[in-house]
C-alpha cells in the first residue's frame, strides 16, 4: 500500500506542477493575444487557474482536482497554441516547408 501512496502522491504533485505553470503562462500572455485568438479574456483563465492550484493545494477532493485537471489539459492544448500562433510562435520560426537545416523545397 505504501507504493500505491506515493504513486498518488506523484500524480497530485504533477497535477500542482501543471497548473503552477499553466498558470504562469496564462498571466506572461498579453490581454490583447486572447482577444486575436477569439479565446476567453485573460483575466477568466487567471481565476480558473488560480482556483485549480488553490484546490491543490488546499482542498484534497479528487474531484475538484480532475476538474482544475481538465482547465489545465484545455489551457496547454487549445489556449495556449493560439496564443502563440496569434503572438508570432515565440521562436522566430520560419514557414511551414522548413526542415532542421533550412527550408526544403522538394529537391528544385
Amino acid at each position: 500500500m505504501t507504493a500505491f501512496g506515493g504513486l498518488m502522491w506523484l500524480i497530485f504533485t504533477a497535477m500542482l506542477v501543471l497548473a503552477v505553470v499553466a498558470l504562469v503562462l496564462a498571466a506572461v500572455a498579453r490581454e490583447d493575444a486572447y482577444r486575436a485568438a477569439d479565446k476567453q479574456n485573460k483575466m477568466f483563465w487567471l481565476i480558473i487557474l488560480g482556483i485549480t492550484v488553490a484546490v491543490n493545494l488546499l482542498v484534497p477532493m479528487l474531484f475538484l482536482q480532475l476538474a482544475g485537471l481538465v482547465a489545465t489539459i484545455v489551457f496547454f492544448v487549445d489556449v495556449r497554441p493560439a496564443l502563440r500562433q496569434v503572438s508570432g510562435g515565440g521562436r522566430g520560426r520560419g514557414s511551414s516547408s522548413d526542415g532542421p537545416y533550412g527550408p526544403y523545397n522538394g529537391g528544385r
